[in-house]
């Protein structure tokens, strides 16, 4: 099978008596509504498979309802990284669509009410969302975390308005797989889940359906990926087994005794201190512990805008909860603003506007609450390992 042009936003793939028809769309073209909408209509496929799982259409077509949202439980059961990486995701969606006039994923619905009204059964075909942010999560350090929310935050926030050329070169791939490939030369896991999964996991989704001819609907950027996988399908080079890439990996053994390993060198620190050279230096290494974890976690939150009394309880629980490696410090601090500033009706019903801007995330107060947690973590992980070399130097000294 031969390589697609960047040019090309229609291949026709012959698997045996069967044809496969991908159409590449850009997520946010007017030119690729009306291309969708055409080619179903001309091809009167038996089937036609959407780049879209269940839950995300269903969200495009009733909105996001954010009247469940428990951020206490959110913040207890970790998942505040994952929240953060989604909205701001969604703002640089939203944005995107905004500059050229037009709504993200408009041709995937267009192609269900096509369907809808030709009587055309149709699939999500795509990884549900959720799966694919816990698997880049899962796969990534705290470290890369923080490189991947960065990049997310750079794109979704800049005040830049994007040119004709950039509008153009979008329309090649999707909002996502542009982020991607930003992170692709130093956070390969992240573009491995987020694009070459994916291409596996729609590919063999459009492979096992059983009409004559199928149109598939995807992002362009998908194409050249999907028409690889048809073709090593077909040929038996590769299985058409989804269950490797459909779960959550457990996190590896190593990585999740760090923090333990962490906690027992720094009390085996502090603890040398006191019995080598005496109280005076023994309280001087928990001090400068204190201190770094502490300063840091608090300028985190003052960074965040916290409520004061937020901003001292960061100082006074991060030396603590850094200790501790089941409860972090950020999940405190989360607890704490979002008692004292807890998060409003009207936070919930603007915040899908609220988050296409850092104005915005500052004002909601629930985004406001996951800047608290975020920040405040990341201070206190900056205090540690700037903790850690120095209470290593005093015992050497």
């Amino acid at each position: 099978m031969s390589e697609l042009n960047e040019s090309d936003t229609i291949c026709r793939i012959e698997l045996g008596s069967r044809e496969i028809i991908l159409c590449g769309t850009a997520h946010i073209s007017k030119e690729s509504v009306e291309q969708v909408e055409n080619l179903i209509k001309d091809e009167k496929p038996g089937r036609v498979c959407i780049e879209i799982d269940a839950g995300r259409f269903k969200q495009m077509r009733e909105g996001q309802d954010w009247s469940k949202l428990n951020i206490g439980q959110i913040l207890r059961n970790g998942q505040a990284f994952l929240m953060l990486a989604s909205l701001v995701l969604s703002a640089y969606q939203r944005r995107l669509g905004m500059d050229v006039g037009t709504t993200q994923g408009q041709e995937m619905m267009i192609a269900a009410k096509v369907c809808d009204d030709m009587d055309i059964p149709y699939s999500y075909s795509d990884r549900d969302i959720q799966t694919t942010l816990r698997r880049a999560w899962s796969k990534s350090s705290f470290f890369q975390k923080l490189k991947m929310l960065g990049a997310l935050i750079g794109s979704a926030f800049t005040n830049e308005k994007l040119t004709e050329e950039e509008l153009e070169n979008l329309k090649q791939k999707s909002a996502l797989e542009s982020m991607m490939d930003e992170l692709a030369d130093y956070l390969p896991a992240v573009k491995e889940v987020f694009i070459d999964e994916r291409d596996q996991f729609l590919a063999t989704n459009i492979f096992l359906e059983k009409e004559e001819k199928v149109i598939a609907v995807v992002g362009a950027g998908h194409m050249n990926g999907i028409a690889r996988w048809l073709e090593a399908l077909e040929k038996g080079e590769k299985e058409a087994d989804l269950e490797e890439v459909s779960v959550v990996p457990p996190p590896n053994k190593w990585i999740s005794k760090l923090p333990w390993l962490i906690t027992v060198a720094v009390v085996a620190l502090i603890a040398s201190g006191f019995i080598r050279n005496g109280a005076r230096e023994g309280f001087e290494m928990l001090l400068v512990w204190i201190l770094a974890n502490g300063t840091l976690s608090a300028i985190g939150a003052i960074i965040a805008l916290a409520h004061p009394l937020t901003v001292i309880i960061s100082f006074a629980a991060a030396p603590f909860t850094s200790m501790n490696p089941t409860i972090g410090v950020g999940i405190v601090t989360g607890l704490i603003q979002a008692w004292i500033r807890k998060p409003r009706v009207q936070d919930l019903e603007n915040l899908n506007d609220d988050i296409t801007s850092i104005r915005g995330f500052y004002k909601n107060r629930l985004t406001k609450v996951l800047l608290v947690f975020i920040l405040s973590s990341i201070g206190s992980s900056i205090g540690t390992f700037v903790a850690l070399p120095y209470l290593t130097a005093l015992i050497a000294g």
